[in-house]
């Protein structure tokens, strides 16, 4: 009897096995499919839509397959624009502060309107290679054309539009606000903490630099 039972017990532990390796197989393509989630949307959260990766593509080209070139993500700007626009509109009608710059009020307006593919992380982490396409567009299409040609993807060139806005600063008295401030398309966004950096490290490596030379001038003199 006590072997029949235990055989039958045997029995129930082994058919109840593949319903666990079920769970666990579920369980795992849930957590791909929300790590899928976050790669797209820049690490966002739920209530986002899932959206296509950005690839490099030159001025007029249009991206292949599931993917979104730089002209639509440099279009996003211009469309924030206009949202911060309305804004000001309503504010104004309602007697209210008005934003001059695009704030979490005008992404809420943006997402209330429907446009949910615009995010503040998203257009914070580009904002830098949007400044540059504004203040250098020649540069800009130079950089997106080696970067494509060269096969490299969005991050690297990402990463490389610091540079050559960082060059604009160093010829403009190094004020990065100012530069911003004084382009009509440009004065709507922060200055990102990065790219502010970046040009006081440069301006302090500049500076050491020119100490050290007019010191060794001085010492020669002497």
């Amino acid at each position: 009897m006590w072997d029949g039972m235990a055989a039958g017990s045997n029995k129930q532990r082994r058919r109840r096995k593949p319903k666990r390796a079920k769970i666990t197989a579920s369980l795992e393509d849930d957590n791909e499919t929300a790590a899928g989630d976050q790669d797209d949307n820049g690490g966002g959260g739920s209530e986002r839509q899932r959206e296509h990766p950005f690839i490099v593509t030159e001025p007029g080209e249009v991206a292949r397959g599931k993917k979104n070139g730089l002209d639509y993500l440099f279009h996003l700007y211009e469309l924030c624009r206009e949202f911060l626009i309305q804004v000001q509109n309503i504010a104004k009608e309602r007697g209210e502060k008005c934003p001059t710059k695009v704030t979490n009020q005008v992404f809420r307006y943006a997402k209330e309107a429907g446009a949910s593919y615009i995010n503040k992380p998203k257009m914070r982490h580009y904002v830098h290679c949007y400044a540059l396409h504004c203040l250098d567009e020649e540069a800009s299409t130079a950089l997106r054309r080696a970067f494509k040609e060269r096969g490299e993807n969005v991050g690297a060139w990402r990463q490389t539009c610091y540079e050559p806005l960082v060059a604009i600063a160093a010829r403009q008295g190094w004020d990065i606000d100012a530069i911003f401030n004084a382009h009509p398309r440009l004065a709507i966004w922060y200055v990102p903490t990065k790219l502010r950096q970046l040009c006081h490290a440069e301006r302090s490596s500049a500076a050491a630099a020119s100490s050290s030379i007019t010191g060794g001038g001085d010492h020669l003199h002497f």
